[in-house]
Order: structure tokens, then sequence, then C-alpha cells
């Protein structure tokens, strides 16, 4: 293992004589005293500001005489809202969990399924415990809630089925419950992206750690700071459904594990070809239908909002779907179904920052730029800068949602959506930048953590016998 992490004995090496299975079992146990703590520490601010999320109390001269208007239930945008989360839920399990399992080796196939089934499980229960408060929480600090949202909602404390979500911009039409379902489906399939950038290679009990921490520290925070009352969302920043919160994030922490992890044993010399295209296609199809709950869904409504999200992701996904059948043919003499696929997944990325900000002919200009330029990226890039990224996260994912949040301010019409004060192109790339930043520092710490206590890869005998069996003792039968 090595000495710690700052070259001296440390509680980290503590850490690693317990062994992974023991560490899991004390974060853990951290998360649950987190939770019972948290709401005690949270006493203070909900004695000196409403709950985090209460309605706006009215005005002392009028709370004598107008009482509060009563939250009303809209069933059409709540019933679109609960089919939106589980479309997106649909995208990580089994959607994701296909298309990067068609794409690796057959001895590595169930432990990268796996890998999206248990950060839906693990991811589920960070979020019930804190992250959901951290990511759309009001801190009693004004200056504070720049940056996280406290801990006021830790295990859902202030949720009650008589409230809206006050910054959902929805009309205070669909509880509170619903909308922490729907970003908790985001909040899933952000860090099961990541893993297509070390796939093959990384420890399971790494990446449960990886995953715990990941949530907390990058995926909460940046959520708040775009959509949940954060300070990039009050710059101006344009991001309908998650080109920087989900993908920008998503693609860097991908690239960041992918150098720290190192290549996959025997990259470029030993046959690494997908071993079933049609469990990818499987995969991309399941993506791109459950996309329409990913960017519809953000209209938090069944309005004409969703309606042109839909029509936007459509014709942009068919549109990238296009650019890298194009390309391809032109570089590589045929096109490829993954090729194809890959293109979709491109042309999905990049409307979603978009998609309810521009016309459907800004989401053409959008798909169309997406996949020629997330081929160019996953394929010369790639090579030229000599990283693996295994599956194309940081190409498609991390490449794909700049080229989409840039494009969204350049073609964002008030005509579609109110656009924010303060929107712009320049808006949009300092919104870039700053995920780009947190993701990429908090991820190589917490990486560095993982290293020195689970550890971060597996043996090279594990990784030549396959993942299948060495961390799973299951395998795939012919």
């Amino acid at each position: 293992m090595g000495p710690g992490i700052f070259g001296a004995k440390t509680g980290l090496q503590t850490m690693i004589k317990l062994g992974w299975a023991k560490t899991l079992a004390v974060l853990l146990l951290a998360i649950a005293v987190v939770g019972v703590a948290a709401p005690r520490l949270a006493m203070a601010q909900s004695t000196t500001a409403a709950p985090a999320t209460a309605l706006a109390p009215a005005p002392a001269a009028q709370a004598a005489t107008t009482p509060a208007p009563a939250f009303k239930t809209d069933t059409g945008d709540t019933a679109w809202m609960l089919t939106s989360t589980a479309l997106v839920l649909m995208m990580t399990i089994p959607g994701l969990a296909l298309f990067y399992g068609g794409m690796v080796r057959k001895k590595n196939v169930i432990a990268t399924v796996a890998q999206s089934f248990a950060i839906t499980a693990v991811v589920t229960v960070v979020w019930f415990v804190c992250t959901y408060s951290i990511a759309f929480g009001t801190d009693a600090s004004a200056s504070a809630n720049n940056y996280w949202g406290g801990l006021g909602n830790v295990m859902l404390k202030h949720i009650t089925m008589d409230k809206p979500y006050q910054i959902a911009g929805s009309g205070l039409t669909i509880p509170e419950y619903v909308y922490m379902m729907y970003q908790m489906t985001f909040a899933i399939i952000t860090p099961a992206l990541v893993c297509g950038a070390f796939a093959e290679r990384m420890k399971f009990s790494a990446l449960l750690l990886f995953t715990v921490l990941w949530s907390i520290f990058v995926y909460a925070p940046i959520a708040h700071w775009v959509w949940g009352g954060g300070f990039l969302g009050g710059l101006g920043v344009m991001d309908f459904a998650g080109g920087t919160v989900v993908h920008i994030n998503a693609g860097v922490a991908g690239l960041v594990a992918a150098l720290m992890l190192g290549k996959r044993k025997g990259l470029g010399t030993v046959n690494m070809a997908p071993n079933n295209l049609v469990f990818t296609m499987i995969g991309a199809s399941l993506l791109w239908v459950g996309w329409f709950g990913f960017n519809a869904g953000s209209a938090v409504g069944a309005n004409a909002l969703a309606g042109v999200a839909m029509a936007n992701t459509q014709i942009a996904t068919a549109a990238a779907t296009v650019a890298w059948m194009i390309v391809e043919w032109v570089h590589r003499k045929k096109p490829t179904m993954l090729g194809m696929a890959s293109g979709a997944v491109a042309g999905l990325v990049a409307v979603t920052p978009a998609s309810g900000f521009v016309t459907p002919t800004g989401a053409l200009w959008v798909g169309l730029a997406a996949g020629a330029i997330c081929y160019c990226s996953a394929v010369f890039l790639k090579n030229a800068l000599k990283y693996d990224d295994s599956l194309d996260a940081f190409g498609v994912h991390g490449v794909g949602g700049f080229v989409g949040a840039i494009l969204t301010g350049v073609f964002a019409d008030a005509s579609i959506n109110t656009l924010p004060k303060g929107h712009g192109v320049l808006t949009q790339f300092e919104g870039c930048i700053g995920t780009i930043v947190w993701s990429g520092v908090v991820t190589a710490i917490i990486l560095l953590i993982c290293k020195y206590t689970t550890g971060l890869r597996v043996s090279e005998e594990e990784e030549s016998l396959g993942l299948d069996l060495a961390l799973h003792g299951e395998a795939m039968h012919d």
C-alpha cells in the first residue's frame, strides 16, 4: 500500500489495517451517526429561519388577516413527474448497465452491470440520509447557501405530504416527495456514468467508497450551485437538465479516475473488442427513451415546455447519430453499430442543458456539433493523449456536456423559456469551468482516500482472470 497520503502514519493507515470490509462498515456507521446528529445540529437553523422546504412566510401585516394559500397538487403534473422518475431510473438500470456491459470483454460483463446496480442502491441511501439536503435544502446563512443547502433536511426531516418544493419552479403543483424522488434518479446515474472511464480494472470495494464520498462532496454541492439556489444559478448559468451537474461533472471525474488508475493491462496488444453489441444497442435505446424523462421531465410539469424539451431531445439525438455515422464512415470507411449508439448518447448529452431553452432548429445544430466533436474526442483526442477512458465517459459525457452547455448560450431563445439575468456564452463558460475545477480536484482527493484505504485497482492476476470471477465469483455462460 505504501505510506499515508502525507508520508506519515495517519488515521488512514489504521483504516488500511482494518481492511476494506471494516472500512466500509465504519463509513456506513458514520453516515448513520450523521443522520441522527445532524438534525440536532440544525436546530439552531430551524429556530432562526423557516424550514428548508417551507413556503416563504407572508409579511407580518398580512399574516394576521390573510391565510396562506393551501397547496393543491396538480394531478397531471404529478403523474408526469412520477412517470419521468421511473424513466430516468430506467436509464441506469437496466439502460446504462446494458450499454456499458455490452462494450466490455465477456469476463467483465457481470462486474460492469453490477456497478450500475450497486450504485443505484448506495446512492439512494446516501440521498435519503444527507445529499438531498445538501443539494436542495436552504442553509440559514445566505452566504453559505451559495455553496450548499445545509443539513436541515437530513433524512428528509422537513418533507411532508402537504408541501411542494419551492425552488423547483413548478408553480407549486407537485409534492416535494415527488421532486425529491425525481432528483434522486439524477444523483444515481451520474456516478454510474463515471464507471465507463475505469471499466475492467477498479476494485468493487473502492467503487462503493468512491460512490459515497463523491455523492456527498462532488455531486450534491454542484447540484446545489446550479439548481438548488447556489451561486452558479445566481450568475445566470442555464442548465435545463444536467449538462454541468451530470455530464461535465461525470466526464471530468471519469478522466481523473482513468489517469489515476492507469491503463488496462494489455491495452493495444490484447483484443478488447466489445463482447455483445446487441446489449449495447438495447442499452442505448433504453437511454434514448428514458432521456425523455430526463429532459422533458425537467419542465417539472405536463406543459408546453415539456413538449418542446421532448422534441428537442429527439431531434438533437437523431442529428448526432447521423453526424457520428458520417464522420466515422469517412474516417473508417464503414459505419458501425457501436458508433451509432455512441453518437446517439452524444446527442442526448449535448442537448440536455439546452433542451428547455432552444428551438428545434437550435437543437439540430447542437446535435450535429455533438456527434462530430464527440467522435473526434473519443477517437483522435484519446489516441493523441494516450489515456485509457475505457468506454469514453469523458469523450462523450465530458466533451458532449461542454459542447451542449456552450451552445445553450449561443442558441437560447426567450420565446421558448425565460432566460435568467446574466445569461450568455461567457456565463455558460464560467459554469463549465467551476464544475470542471471542483469535480477534478475533489475527485482526485477522494480517489487518494480510496487508494490508501480500500485500494483502487485489482491485481494483475485478478484483471487477467476477469472481474466477474475475481470480484463476484460469477461468470457468463455460453
